[in-house]
């Protein structure tokens, strides 16, 4: 998963009204993050079967602690993994995209 200090962009950035409610601070779609954390976290609060995604901590977002953990376990709110993508992944991808626009071809 990703790395403490890596360069990653919101490629989903839909929050639930809840979401924008016990939230102070959420990542928007297109903007540039840096990794504070990544962590096992988990999915859908109160399901019956929640199951487990990725936790990222934001350097650039903070927020309160999950409220729906027990006292004294309870950690910073985090964002699924899911929601966000490597910036190298998107810089390769718009290269090659403007390198196809201008007709480069390299393979030459």
């Amino acid at each position: 998963m990703f790395e403490s200090g890596e360069k990653i962009v919101c490629i989903n950035d839909t929050f639930e009204a809840l979401h924008r409610k016990i939230y102070r601070e959420l990542p928007k779609k297109g903007s540039v993050y840096t990794v504070r954390e990544c962590s096992l976290g988990r999915l859908k609060t109160g399901a019956a079967n929640p199951g487990v995604s990725y936790r990222i901590l934001l350097e650039e977002l903070f927020n309160d602690l999950d409220p729906y953990m027990d006292e004294g376990m309870a950690e910073e709110l985090g964002f699924r993994s899911d929601r966000f993508a490597p910036v190298i992944g998107i810089e390769e991808s718009e290269e090659a995209k403007n390198t196809e626009a201008i007709g480069v071809n390299y393979e030459s």
